[in-house]
């Protein structure tokens, strides 16, 4: 567009910023006050201007411009004539009286600001020194938060490199993206200079201001890792660190591709509003996602914790290295991150069986999309600040559950040499999602868009009905609703299944509404004498085989299948023969269907009547989460039976409870730990009367002695909501108890647990 055209107006209610000119390198100072709760700033931006132009347009938001200027390739000073902050559109847009010629110059803007108190761009948080609460200062610019600390070009794919200097107190620890390079004292402020980093968008910048200790530790390629924590609380971010380390080893090795910083950060904030963000070479952490105590922490926080850690790290690459060209693609970052992050902490965690708790969260995003709400993982983002909006376990666990499914389709080995691939091709980039199926095409000989357009750019996903006649599997996919809807949707399904035992499976794509398989061959290999197989009669097949699809759980649809097929797995769940992760599924696919009026209540009751025996984690958390879900319909619904149904759900978790008792077992697993907390809670929550009076037995005994082992950590919620239950305006003693627990507490996860208890009331 030709300079004397443009105007001021062209650039408002536009999604993205004009082309005019693109920024290479910023040089930003920041002096924060953290007194006044304000801070100042100039940044210098080294520019190319494309084509000649009297605008500059960037982003700027509740900022004061002090000063702008202007130098071009001839070293001319210009100073624009007018300059406007339109803080409906977030930009700042400044006019030259001239248009700007073709070249390289240097913008240069000082300007000042509030440190707000929102837990978005830079803004003001506190800690504790000595009992005195103090002020510090923290970044957290994704999505598009950076313009609110400095006038930026705030878009993923207009990546730049960052100089950035900090003016600061001098007693306090100032972080960035990069290392320090130079410290100059100055009275009682210091400047802080960091390396200049390598190219990255403006939601990756950080920086932070507090009082920390830290501990660190050195990777095989002697990259610094640090972590920083509470004065005092160093030893709680060794776990979070030794994690870090070692998932940065298995990154470089599971990509192909080093970690490209000298350093990395990972800091515990007091005040952060998510649990964690993935700054390029600074992670910034909420305090309970990034400190573990040995006294206050439970399994499950333990596990939660490597998980967040791991994630974090791997943004490093899939984020920050290779970052999607706009927030559409936002699910490439957040999807791989978190498939990725269940990877590495199956590999330096066995025995946790962390996939177990990913189709907990699974479950979380085939509930969320069965909703007419509902979004397709990749939807068009028109305007920056509806991020927010998609930024949910569709985005997330879905975008996680269909890269795991595809996985298992293509293969681990062309699946893992396709990412590294992608990695070496786009490092230092911006891509869509299109870029990453080209390179899995390539790489595997299957257009995969194919596929993957069907579960990426639409919402919803298939429920799989199947019956069985003659040894023929008859399939009908329809879209899955909880309102009871149909629509003519089909999806490209990766089909697994396997009959008569694990062992023998049969994959295969349904690709059309209807589908039709033969798996009498299947039978030879179960039975492992094909001879015998024309003398089977159908009787003796019904008692001896099933059909199990969707094996492991590994794809994104739901099975319904046929009362036949229902009976013999229902057998099999009975004779154990099925994984934990296959019982999860027939039990959590049944749930579904109840909730959508497909199968009765009594079918789903029968089904989870068969589970009574049940000890495995991931199958009773799922029988307590419906339990609960169930009864507290029943109580809405049919107040007359609701008290039945709570019996029946009690005597469901009894088996288990006397197995797994409150004393932990010597050299019990990882998930015995997890899964007593779950099924002690749900007994007092249900009200068994005898495991209440246990619990608040223990909690008087822990009331008298803090060190009792009457009552360790991953009993407390069983304990607290039982003394929670007696407590109404007439009878406070629990209450006030409960609260000198929380006040006695210094650990945030202790805090955290008897907050939640203390809701719980059922007389508030």
């Amino acid at each position: 567009m030709e300079a004397e055209k443009q105007s001021i107006e062209q650039f408002k209610n536009q999604t993205r910023l004009p082309k005019f000119a693109i920024p290479n390198r910023y040089d930003l100072t920041l002096n924060p006050d953290l007194f006044a709760c304000t801070f100042s700033g100039t940044v210098q931006i080294n520019l190319s201007i494309l084509q000649i132009t009297k605008f500059i347009v960037l982003n700027a938001l509740e900022l004061v411009i002090d000063q702008a200027s202007f130098t071009n390739p001839q070293n001319q000073k210009c100073v624009p004539s007018d300059v406007v902050l339109d803080g409906d559109d977030e930009i700042l847009i400044l006019v030259f009286d001239e248009g700007l010629g073709v070249g390289d110059g240097v913008l240069e803007i000082s300007f000042s600001g509030v440190l707000n108190v929102h837990m978005r761009g830079f803004y003001k948080g506190t800690y504790m020194d000595g009992g005195v609460k103090k002020n510090m200062a923290s970044t957290q610019f994704e999505a598009v938060e950076a313009r609110r600390c400095f006038p930026c070009w705030d878009e993923p794919a207009l990546k730049a490199t960052f100089k950035i200097t900090l003016n600061v107190p001098s007693e306090l620890t100032a972080l960035s993206n990069m290392p320090v390079v130079h410290e100059k004292l100055n009275g009682h402020l210091k400047t802080v200079h960091f390396e200049e980093s390598p190219i990255m968008s403006t939601y990756l910048v950080a920086v932070v201001i507090g009082l920390f200790d830290h501990i660190e530790e050195t990777t095989a390629d002697g990259i610094k890792v640090r972590a920083y924590c509470p004065v005092g609380k160093s030893d709680q971010g060794r776990f979070a660190l030794d994690v870090a380390v070692k998932a940065l080893d298995m990154y470089k090795k599971y990509f192909s591709m080093p970690y490209t910083l000298p350093k990395l950060d990972m800091v515990a904030v007091p005040d952060f509003q998510y649990g964690a963000m993935e700054n390029y070479g600074l992670i910034t952490y909420r305090e309970s996602e990034l400190l573990y105590d040995n006294l206050y922490s439970t399994a499950v926080n333990k596990q939660r914790l490597a998980i967040v850690v791991t994630h974090e790290v791997a943004h490093q690459w899939f984020g920050n290295l290779v970052t999607m060209e706009w927030w559409t693609h936002l699910w490439l970052n957040e999807g791989f991150a978190t498939w990725v992050s269940y990877l590495v902490t199956d590999t330096l965690f066995p025995e946790w069986e962390i996939w177990t708790k990913f189709l907990e969260d699974t479950a979380g995003g085939l509930h969320l999309d069965a909703l007419e709400t509902s979004h397709p993982i990749e939807v068009e983002i028109h305007h920056a600040r509806s991020i927010d909006e998609v930024a949910d376990d569709i985005t997330y666990t879905k975008g996680c559950a269909v890269i795991r499914m595809l996985m298992d389709y293509l293969g681990d080995d062309v699946f893992q040499k396709s990412l590294s691939s992608y990695m070496k091709k786009y490092a230092c980039k911006n891509t869509k999602t299109e870029d990453l199926w080209s390179v899995l095409s390539e790489e595997s000989g299957i257009q995969v868009n194919t596929m993957m357009d069907t579960w990426t750019k639409k919402k919803g996903y298939p429920v799989i009905s199947v019956k069985l006649e003659d040894f023929n599997l008859e399939f009908e996919q329809s879209q899955f609703l909880f309102s009871g809807l149909h629509s003519d949707d089909c999806w490209v399904v990766p089909i697994t299944l396997s009959v008569g035992s694990c062992n023998v499976k049969k994959n295969f794509l349904l690709e059309t509404k209807f589908g039709k398989l033969d798996i009498s061959g299947l039978f030879y290999s179960s039975d492992g004498n094909s001879s015998s197989f024309e003398e089977k009669n159908q009787e003796k097949f019904n008692e001896n085989y099933w059909v199990k699809l969707n094996i492991g759980q590994t794809g994104f649809y739901r099975v319904k299948y046929d009362e036949k097929l229902t009976a013999q797995l229902r057998k099999a769940i009975e004779d154990n023969c099925l994984s934990a992760a296959d019982k999860f599924g027939i039990l959590d696919d049944t749930y579904a269907l109840c909730e959508a009026c497909e199968v009765p209540l009594s079918s789903l009751l029968s089904l989870m009547n068969v589970y009574r025996k049940e000890l495995d984690y991931i199958v009773l958390s799922r029988i307590i989460n419906i339990s609960s879900n169930v009864a507290k319909i029943a109580s809405d619904a049919v107040p007359n039976l609701a008290n039945h149904m709570k019996q029946f759900f009690i005597d469901l978790l009894l088996f288990s409870a006397e197995k797994l008792g409150w004393e932990p077992i010597q050299g019990e697993n990882h998930l015995n730990s997890m899964l007593r907390e779950e099924v002690l809670l749900a007994l007092v929550k249900f009200g068994h009367d005898s495991t209440i009076v246990e619990a608040t037995k223990r909690f008087e005994a822990y009331l008298g002695d803090r060190n009792t082992t009457l009552l360790p950590v991953y009993c407390r919620k069983a304990a607290y909501v039982a003394v929670m239950r007696n407590a109404n305006t007439s009878n406070r003693s629990g209450l006030e108890s409960l609260i000198n627990v929380y006040n006695e507490a210094e650990a945030m996860q202790e805090k955290a647990r008897v907050l939640r208890c203390i809701a719980s009331c059922p007389d508030p």
